[in-house]
């Protein structure tokens, strides 16, 4: 088992009563949970997106925290949160990485698996 680890899960929900298709705004929700999977305690420092839609248009996204929290995570506590993004496509993907510090002072990034933000009944 590795020290520092931190694994991420994501379910995606699209928001039909927030998007505008005529407007190419589609609305999506993501939950994530981060889990630490490593043998240290460690805190979530900041995050990067890398938001693409169908067009390839990429947008990136730097901040601190998620959702305006640093959660510090011992070992085997998780922390679930739910955020969202809007694309002008009806499909697109999210990836990135978490940026945590551990207890002990070690710094490790922690990957958000790529995903696929789409609407229903479009992937077949």
């Amino acid at each position: 088992m590795a020290a520092y680890e931190m694994s991420v899960t994501v379910v995606t929900k699209y928001l039909q009563e927030q998007s505008d298709p005529a407007q190419d705004n589609f609305v999506f929700a993501y939950t994530i949970t981060i889990k630490n999977t490593g043998t240290v305690a460690a805190q979530v420092i900041s995050r990067h997106w890398v938001i693409t839609d169908a067009k390839n248009q990429v947008e990136e996204v730097k901040g601190l925290g998620v959702v305006g929290h640093q959660p510090f995570l011992p070992p085997g506590q998780s922390f679930e949160y739910t955020s969202g993004s809007s694309l002008k496509t009806p499909q697109g993907s999210m990836k990135g990485e978490y940026f945590c510090v551990a207890e002990d002072g070690h710094r490790f990034e922690a990957e958000i698996p790529e995903f696929v933000l789409s609407l229903p009944r479009t992937l077949h």
